[in-house]
């Protein structure tokens, strides 16, 4: 598995842009983690993935920090999207039942908390702010 180097995302459309990409080509079980610092734009790129999964341009897609997990239901079945930021215990994640549906599309942010679920991912979207700060960089590595 390589990483291919990443690519420079100029403007929040260029997210939007991709996040329809990814969501084109995403199946019922597949993980999808996100990676990235504080503000490198793991929740707009999950929000711009969810809304083309949904086909609702205009869903409010919340950060899913403080619920730690926010489901929604698509066409193509259920979403989860997950914040593990604030996990103390990277045991903690089993309770969030994360991987109790086979059948769920699961955008998972800060991963990182719960290695585990790395062995699983079908896809990672590596995010950075690039130096000077104007667009995003993203490396995405497909298993």
């Amino acid at each position: 598995m390589t990483t291919p180097p990443p690519v420079l995302l100029p403007d929040p459309a260029a997210t939007d842009a991709l996040g329809g990409e990814l969501a084109a080509s995403l199946k019922p079980g597949d993980l999808v983690l996100l990676e990235g610092d504080l503000g490198a734009g793991k929740t707009a790129l999950a929000r711009a993935i969810i809304r083309a999964l949904t086909g609702d341009p205009r869903l409010d897609v919340p950060s899913p920090t403080f619920a730690l997990v926010q489901p929604y239901d698509a066409a193509i079945g259920q979403i989860l999207h997950a914040d593990l930021y604030r996990l103390g215990d990277p045991r903690e994640v089993d309770e969030l039942g994360l991987l109790d549906n086979p059948d769920s599309i699961v955008l998972v942010e800060w991963a990182e908390r719960a290695p585990e679920l790395a062995a699983a991912a079908t896809l990672i979207v590596a995010l950075a702010i690039p130096p000077g700060g104007e667009g995003r960089l993203v490396a995405i590595t497909r298993r």
